[in-house]
């Protein structure tokens, strides 16, 4: 359980997570922002409150590792790194600009970024390759992330990772279902059923936590026990809501890729205390 200071804490890092979002989208008039704003809680306790990571020397050898298969939800990571000391802000406000350092997907140039991600579904697959080869190399204490979305549960890598982690036992390994329950076309459970995703999971020999993607406890909890597991991967399913943290984008798969007016953009900063 995080105490009362430590909440506050994280949940003002994700309100300028979510401010820096709004701000760079709208300056790059490009962008996702519905599938990063659904994710800016688990960002901010990973980040600021579970990582090993040292932005002074990003590629620290005994670091943990991220790795945002679901790539276009790069301003969410752009944001928080930028947060968190790995490189200035001002660059957030060059966003997806020709010879920019942060392009419209994450590429491995950028202090904090491990591996260039984008192409659906290759994500866990290099999550797990991660993973092996800290345990093989005896960094044992070494963590790998993978962010994954849910509509990216319908590519086939996803499955063939998922089996190749638990027959490893990569209990190293933890992976973060943004379960938004929208895709770029819509609702997930309309262009491919997906459920039941806990029991699916669970069948492929992973250790599964359900868990409300915007209660900061609760991710704290599920962190916690990821570390506790032995012998098999986990996989965190963050039940969230695409948009949230302001009015105007809340479960509105139209929104996906489309950048916010300016009217929309100050709505947003109003509600998020800005």
């Amino acid at each position: 359980m995080l105490s009362i200071e430590r909440k506050e804490y994280l949940e003002k890092k994700a309100r300028v997570i979510r401010k820096d979002i709004i701000e760079m989208i709208y300056n790059a008039q490009s962008g996702h922002p519905g599938g990063s704003y659904s994710l800016a809680d688990v960002m901010a306790v990973l980040y600021f409150h579970d990582l090993n990571v040292d932005p002074k020397n990003p590629k620290g050898l005994n670091r943990d590792r991220v790795v945002l298969s679901k790539g276009h939800a790069a301003p969410v990571w752009y944001a928080t790194l930028a947060e968190a000391g790995f490189f200035p802000k001002e660059e957030l406000s060059h966003l997806r600009q020709i010879n920019s350092l942060l392009q419209g997907h994450p590429c491995i140039n950028i202090p904090g970024v491990d591996i260039t991600t984008g192409s659906l579904g290759l994500g866990l697959s290099a999550s797990c390759g991660i993973a092996i080869g800290a345990k093989m190399t005896g960094r044992d204490n070494v963590r790998v992330y993978a962010i994954i979305g849910d509509g990216e549960q319908g590519e086939g890598q996803i499955w063939e990772a998922a089996m190749a982690a638990a027959h490893f036992k990569l209990d190293n390994l933890t992976a973060i279902l943004d379960r938004n329950w929208y895709q770029n076309d819509g609702p997930t459970e309309t262009s491919l059923k997906l459920e039941p995703l806990h029991d699916k999971w669970e069948s492929f020999g992973w250790n599964v936590i359900d868990i409300d993607g915007h209660n900061l406890n609760q991710i704290d909890s599920a962190f916690c026990m990821a570390r506790e597991t032995k012998n098999k991967p986990t996989m965190i399913i963050a039940n969230t809501v695409k948009g949230k943290g302001t009015s105007y984008m809340l479960d509105q798969p139209g929104l996906h890729y489309t950048p916010p007016t300016k009217e929309q953009m100050e709505l947003t900063l109003k509600e998020l205390g800005f």
